[in-house]
């Protein structure tokens, strides 16, 4: 059970409230904090709001096969190890090439409503997370080396502050298997998750509207970028143009 924090915090705990992690006694102080202060009711309506907008229009992700096991193992719960056999070690050979052409599978296939699909769901994702990024700094010789060893290729990490859209962090996404680097930039009270997802061939500019969230992706030295905000469509259109221009270096 989640224990409460000052009472100036408890808008930490209305995810926790929803989600049942609190015991009796403090989700019912909860309850009393949130008929008592309307900013803390506007938060829980907004977060149930924004959880049935997730249920409703994506689909749920079912666990990969044989989480449960590896989980067990990693606890100690399992501690028997079978001998390995030569069907075993097929079946490892096999994995391993699937997972080295992960990329390769992914990249090569053509632009589709289900990658903006898996763009937005990660956004939401990251939305309702206590956090929208894994490592949060505003610094790009901060943000830039964090994705090494984390993703195949680092991103490329440009400062947008001086054109509206600071950077305040990173995190990893998973598009089609495959570990991808997400970068997350802010305008106003508005965050924009740019993904980059590596392309072995140019595509066209793209513009999907999902869930009330637009996504914007195009092409650039081998690279995907997906970006999904609730930005209008002209700032997230500003935010692209600024990226595209920015020197990295």
């Amino acid at each position: 059970m989640i224990a409460p924090p000052p009472r100036s915090d408890n808008s930490l705990l209305v995810h926790g409230y929803l989600d049942g992690e609190l015991d009796p006694a403090h989700a019912l102080e909860l309850e009393h904090a949130i008929t008592a202060d309307a900013a803390l009711a506007a938060e829980r309506d907004s977060t149930q709001a924004l959880r049935d907008l997730i249920r409703d229009r994506l689909a749920r992700e079912r666990a990969p096969a044989g989480l449960r096991s590896r989980i067990e193992s990693a606890v100690g719960l399992r501690r028997t190890r079978p001998r390995p056999s030569w069907s075993m070690l097929a079946a490892a050979s096999v994995l391993v090439a699937v997972m080295a052409s992960g990329t390769t599978w992914l990249t090569m296939q053509p632009l589709q409503t289900e990658t903006a699909e898996m763009v937005v769901a990660d956004h939401l994702r990251a939305l309702m997370a206590p956090q929208p990024t894994d490592v949060s700094s505003t610094d790009r010789h901060t943000v830039k080396p964090w994705f090494n060893g984390r993703v195949p290729q680092a991103p490329k990490v440009v400062d947008l502050t001086r054109e509206g859209f600071p950077l305040i962090g990173g995190r990893v996404d998973v598009i089609g298997h495959v570990p991808v680097p997400t970068l997350v930039y802010r305008h106003n009270q508005h965050l924009i998750s740019l993904t980059a997802i590596p392309a072995t061939s140019v595509n066209a500019p793209a513009r999907r509207t999902i869930a009330g969230f637009n996504a914007l992706a195009w092409s650039d030295n081998a690279v995907r970028y997906w970006a999904v905000s609730d930005l209008g469509a002209s700032d997230l259109d500003s935010f692209a143009k600024a990226f595209r221009a920015a020197d990295p270096e």
